[in-house]
């Protein structure tokens, strides 16, 4: 049942995606590119992305914590309720690092591999992991062949995405090849360590989930004691790498 599920949304996505690109090129003729860009622009949540995590960086800085806990759990899963400042802000980085690989360089990955199909397929991926991909038995063989498709689609994206945040950040390389498999997801652990490395923090650790303490291994050699200013710092290096995938992607567009 899981497999059929994660087939007829992926078909739904990709298929529908391609319906509305053709009716696109064939409205607009030599500009349905642009109706194209348009219908692939919200499935890149760049701009978005920044919006939520510079709202927790708003909120630390005005010392309103309870604001800032209000603000990150928008982008969290884990229990927010007992976060002190530096519990969120890297619940914020976190978050940042791991959603710039799901969020915006895989989507830009599919597009530029198989088109607007290729982008809203893996959107369709990416939300069928979210809502169903669970480990927890009751649900494990349901939500696993989207789990592990997710996996397989992020891939390349996640390597990618530490590259650019390296070099976005000026370093962090040693970091992430060192530290990049101990986090769980076979692919988030790329884009946090980076991360990690890039501005001399730790991320990950101890964190709660339903009131369950998830003893998760440190990212990172740096600092714990995280504030605004760490967000501000991985925001400066988000949008760096943003830029640098935007080039990389014209640079391969403008090749094929």
């Amino acid at each position: 049942m899981g497999v059929a599920t994660i087939t007829l949304v992926v078909a739904a996505g990709a298929g529908g995606a391609w319906v509305a690109a053709t009716a696109a090129r064939a409205a607009l003729g030599p500009v349905g590119w642009l109706g194209v860009a348009l219908l692939a622009w919200p499935g890149i949540a760049q701009r978005s992305l920044d919006d939520h995590v510079r709202a927790v960086a708003v909120a630390l800085e005005r010392g309103d914590l309870a604001d800032a806990r209000t603000a990150v759990a928008r982008i969290v899963g884990r229990d927010v309720a007992t976060l002190d400042e530096a519990g969120v802000a890297r619940a914020a980085i976190e978050s940042l690092a791991e959603s710039f690989c799901d969020g915006i360089a895989a989507p830009t990955c599919w597009l530029l591999a198989l088109g607007l199909p290729g982008l809203w397929g893996y959107k369709a991926i990416n939300t069928a992991d979210s809502l169903i991909g669970h480990r927890e038995p009751r649900w494990r063989a349901f939500g696993w062949a989207s789990a592990r498709l997710d996996d397989g689609a992020n891939l390349i994206p996640a390597r990618l995405g530490g590259a650019l945040i390296c070099v976005a950040g000026g370093g962090g390389w040693r970091i992430m090849w060192r530290d990049a498999r101990r986090h769980a997801s076979p692919n988030a652990g790329w884009t946090e360590a980076a991360m990690a490395g890039a501005l001399g923090i730790r991320l990950a650790g101890p964190v709660a989930y339903d009131g369950v303490i998830a003893d998760k291994p440190w990212i990172g050699d740096g600092r714990i004691g995280l504030t605004a200013r760490d967000v501000r710092r991985a925001l400066t290096v988000y949008r760096r790498a943003c830029g640098l995938l935007w080039i990389v992607a014209g640079v391969v567009a403008w090749a094929r």
